[in-house]
């Protein structure tokens, strides 16, 4: 990786084939130690790590919570910073160690497939823009689809679940990842299949 190389500590050898990187593109945000927060792009992860670009400085040692599409919240410390960004160690709970690497085993596989990033990200009107947010104790509100993606959808309601939020759209599991001025923006866990994606999608 030359300047964008970064030194994470190497798993034991049994833990290597499922902490492997990946270069994959991934946009979100991230929330450095004062909460502010920075937009982001992934360069490439693995259960144990990941690289961020960004043009927001950090430093080493630093606390990051990150949402990034189609993985959702990641968090850990800063272990190095190059020009274009910087690399943060992460230390997760086996649980979710194993559902990241098949998340990127996903990804890994969706690039080898040579299947276009960009339709990821199309986003279109829905024709059935009325939805209900529902929320992980039960409370609902009624919501307006502004725009939807296979990854993700941008709502219109009067409530504000906290970034990371577990929610569920309709009928589909989502993450809030970003709150817009007249709602918020939520990750799907699951994406939709391309092939399936229309504007009659409902959620």
């Amino acid at each position: 990786m030359g300047a964008l190389a970064w030194s994470i500590a190497e798993p034991a050898p049994l833990e290597r084939r499922r902490h492997q990187r990946v270069k994959v593109r991934l946009a979100g945000r991230f929330m450095r130690s004062d909460r502010l927060e920075f937009d982001c792009e992934s360069i490439d992860a693995s259960p144990g790590g990941i690289a961020l670009s960004s043009e927001a400085g950090v430093q080493p040692g630093e606390r990051i919570v990150a949402y990034l599409n189609q993985i959702g919240r990641i968090e850990g410390r800063v272990a190095r910073t190059f020009p274009s960004g910087f690399a943060v160690q992460m230390t997760l709970p086996p649980a979710k160690r194993e559902k990241l690497a098949d998340q990127l085993t996903w990804l890994a596989n969706r690039q080898s497939l040579g299947l276009p990033e960009d339709r990821r990200h199309e986003r279109i009107a829905p024709r059935d823009r009325y939805t209900i947010l529902r929320l992980a104790n039960g409370r609902e509100f009624t919501a307006s689809l502004i725009d939807i993606s296979i990854s993700g959808a941008a709502l219109r309601v009067d409530f504000q679940p906290p970034l990371g939020a577990r929610v569920v759209v309709g009928s589909t599991q989502a993450q809030v990842v970003r709150h817009l001025d007249l709602g918020i923006a939520v990750e799907f866990m699951r994406p939709f299949p391309a092939d399936d994606f229309t504007e009659d999608t409902t959620l």
